[in-house]
């Protein structure tokens, strides 16, 4: 299914859209006399999706040797309510998502960084570094649960 970098990459930013669409809409019902659990529900799924669209941000970024610049532009795009489409869109036709998966090491002398060759072991071991970010994602969830809502209760 994602067999390139762009195809997760737009993925979750369209998520991210329908995410920031819950939570505003969450807030409008508790605006206009609704019950809390709208925003409760809405913040939940949105929250989930920022943070795991912040760690797809950060593997494209990594993959398609993005300069820190744009790749922290990709990630606070998230802030912004429905900023991550406009975001891919500029980073489809600039062609900052061009190419596969760097799954080989090539002649350029990045390739022997640490941290590319960690990159190709994680994306030929694709489930393992699934599960990680799953796990990363859930224990930030959490741990950012546990810390409460923005601003307070």
């Amino acid at each position: 299914m994602f067999r390139t970098p762009a195809s997760l990459y737009r993925v979750l930013a369209i998520a991210e859209l329908f995410s920031w669409t819950l939570l505003i809409g969450g807030l409008i019902i508790r605006a206009v006399g609704g019950p809390a659990i709208a925003v409760t529900i809405g913040g939940g799924i949105h929250g989930f999706v920022f943070l795991s669209y912040g760690a797809t941000a950060i593997l494209v970024a990594l993959n398609n040797r993005w300069r820190l610049g744009v790749a922290v532009l990709a990630v606070v795009s998230a802030i912004v309510p429905y900023a991550t489409l406009p975001m891919e869109i500029w980073l489809r036709r600039t062609g900052r998502l061009d190419g596969r998966w760097r799954l080989d090491e090539t002649d350029d002398p990045r390739d022997r960084r640490p941290i590319d060759r960690m990159l190709r072991w994680s994306l030929r071991h694709a489930g393992i570094l699934v599960a990680l970010i799953v796990v990363a994602v859930v224990a930030l969830y959490v741990t950012l649960l546990i810390l409460g809502p923005p601003g307070g209760r």
